[in-house]
């Protein structure tokens, strides 16, 4: 049995498939809104693998010229849609944060796309949790602790499932390895998405 770090939750199947369902027609909204569009590593503008958008007041981007949030689509210049209902109620049950998420960032993987490890440390505020929501074929999380030496251990994450990382985790180092295919018949062409719910700024 995996043994947790302290503050990173993982709750299996917690969304049925009939909430996965409606929640994937919730993102479709957010994307005839706001596109997918590839963002660019900083400084090379390598694309990503994955390809995002976002609903909230702000956004989650990247490009040339960094990582930051910002309160449109860096295509067309819209503001970001709000993020669904449904989504800030998954918030208020699982992080135990009175604030509501400003930010919602939506990845979505095709079966060649990673994400290397990383922190979610772009925010102003790291005393709110960092909630996150698999949709579709299931994939490999990979984990390691506040420091890119420390050691990884890895988990499969399945659709329906809810990764929370707070308190001694919420800076942990975290990816995604690799996609397993058809594991999902929720999207009819197969593929990830990931809604992942941030606090940014450090205010009521």
């Amino acid at each position: 049995m995996l043994v947790l770090p302290k503050g990173l939750r993982h709750i299996p199947g917690h969304i049925d498939r009939d909430g996965q369902q409606a929640l994937v027609e919730d993102i479709r909204a957010v994307v005839r809104q706001a596109p997918l569009y590839r963002p660019q590593m900083p400084r090379s503008g390598k694309p990503f693998s994955v390809r995002m958008t976002n609903c909230g007041q702000l956004g989650w981007v990247a490009d040339k010229t960094g990582y930051r949030y910002q309160g449109h689509h860096p295509s067309s210049g819209d503001p970001w849609p709000p993020i669904p209902k449904t989504l800030l109620s998954l918030w208020a049950d699982l992080t135990g944060e009175s604030r509501r998420p400003e930010a919602c960032l939506v990845n979505f993987y095709d079966v060649t796309a990673r994400m290397g490890l990383h922190q979610d440390r772009d925010e102003g505020d790291f005393s709110a949790p960092v909630l996150s929501v698999s949709l579709g074929d299931a994939c490999l999380f990979r984990f390691g602790g506040i420091e890119r030496t420390h050691p990884t251990k890895s988990f499969r994450l399945e659709s329906g499932d809810v990764v929370v990382l707070g308190g001694e985790s919420r800076l942990i180092y975290h990816g995604v390895d690799r996609i397993y295919p058809m594991t999902s018949t929720l999207l009819k062409d197969g593929g990830r998405i990931n809604l992942t719910l941030r606090r940014v700024a450090d205010r009521v």
